[in-house]
């Protein structure tokens, strides 16, 4: 299963300008964050916490940021 983080990388823009100074932010390498964004890793409870936290996502919509569905085209 895939999912869209194209919500989640609009936001990590608004609060941080740079995926490096959010990836700073919650403690893991640049590039870690940009696997977990791309779909090549999967994100680990914690790190969402530090996320929502970071980002001030309201309890509300994590769902909408961690775990909307890609559409796939057939």
């Amino acid at each position: 299963m895939a999912f869209d983080y194209s919500k989640l990388k609009g936001r990590i823009v608004e609060k941080f300008d740079t995926q490096q100074a959010f990836s700073k932010a919650i403690g893991l390498s640049e590039k870690s964050v940009s696997d977990k964004l791309n779909g090549k890793k999967s994100w680990k409870q914690k790190e969402i916490m530090k996320a929502i936290n970071v980002l001030q996502i309201a309890d509300g919509e994590v769902q909408d940021y961690f775990f909307k569905e890609k559409v796939q085209n057939f």
